[in-house]
């Protein structure tokens, strides 16, 4: 049996991704430079029989060939997942979600072995969407941040590669994706000001940014059941059903540390109330095909967040 790559498989998604697939049963490379991901997510493997791990990065063309072979499947996860500008230059983006992806690509044009690539984009694609909850045919696509252009430009590259060569490209454009092995993003964030200071809560914005929170679970079942498809193209939303807001996750983390009392001070934000410049306001993703073929949500935002504000608790 040949075997599925997953890049950046000792990331968050990556990591849950490979559980998947090993515990169905399938060979699994997982290829991590590991920056942002740790050999902690994938400890449960490290001996077992259908795991090889590969450190590597995908700027590094001349490992790409050697990567890629006897891979009939590609999971690509490897990404800068930062969408705050401060925390990732736009050069950042370009080499590691365009750049990266574009020698993905070629190895595997070069190759011709793989039958199909799955990518995680982004809800960010869809920019400041009119439409709410937002339709994979929304358009025009006018995302604000360098992140979601970066993703958007890395979509652009798959459904071109796989309709000139001949591969099945799977796209999933997923909501904020929370649970156990996330290391960033507002669930972790509050969590770690709260245990510098439990007295105060510091909340970039306004705190009236609402959006979908999808539990790992869900994202997962979401993305193997979308691959079941076999259109030469695919793109999925995958999201959760409703939405939440900064300042009910800030209580909910509040709740689950235990510092009730803890005062919440709002930085006011930029532009309007957002927590930085590219900051989405409001994002809700509709779902309707990814149901079509027999997916469903098991958590709604709120409940997503109280998992994953214990997971981060009992692991810090």
């Amino acid at each position: 049996m040949l075997r599925a790559l997953v890049t950046g498989g000792a990331g968050f998604i990556g990591s849950h991704v490979v559980d998947c697939l090993i515990g169905s049963g399938k060979p699994v490379r997982v290829v991590d430079n590991l920056v942002s991901g740790s050999m902690d997510n994938l400890a449960q493997w490290i001996k077992h029989p259908l795991f090889e791990f590969v450190e590597a990065d995908l700027l590094d063309k001349s490992k790409l060939s050697e990567i890629v072979e006897e891979c009939d499947e590609v999971y690509h996860l490897a990404a800068n997942p930062e969408v705050n500008a401060k925390n990732a230059s736009p050069m950042d983006h370009f080499r590691q979600n365009i750049e990266a992806t574009f020698n993905l690509l070629e190895a595997m044009r070069e190759s011709g072995d793989q039958n199909f690539i799955v990518f995680t984009s982004t809800s960010t694609v869809y920019g400041e969407a009119e439409q709410i909850p937002t339709k994979e045919d929304y358009g025009p696509l006018v995302p604000i941040s360098l992140y979601g252009a970066s993703k958007l430009a890395c979509e652009a590259l798959l459904t071109a590669y796989a309709a000139m060569y001949g591969f099945r490209a799977v796209i999933f454009r997923l909501a904020n994706v929370v649970g156990p092995r996330s290391n960033h993003g507002v669930i972790y964030d509050f969590v770690k000001k709260l245990k510098e200071n439990p007295i105060e809560l510091v909340v970039l914005g306004d705190g009236s940014q609402s959006k979908s929170y999808l539990y790992i679970s869900d994202c997962v079942s979401g993305i193997m059941t979308g691959i079941t498809r076999g259109n030469t193209v695919e793109i999925f939303n995958i999201g959760s059903w409703d939405r939440t807001n900064v300042l009910e996750i800030a209580e909910i983390v509040k709740e689950e540390m235990g510092h009730q009392e803890a005062t919440i001070r709002l930085t006011g934000g930029v532009d309007g109330g957002r927590g930085w410049e590219g900051d989405v306001k409001i994002m809700q993703l509709a779902m309707d095909e990814l149901r079509s073929v027999g997916w469903e949500a098991m958590y709604g935002s709120a409940e997503a967040v109280k998992l994953t504000a214990r997971a981060i608790i009992e692991k810090s």
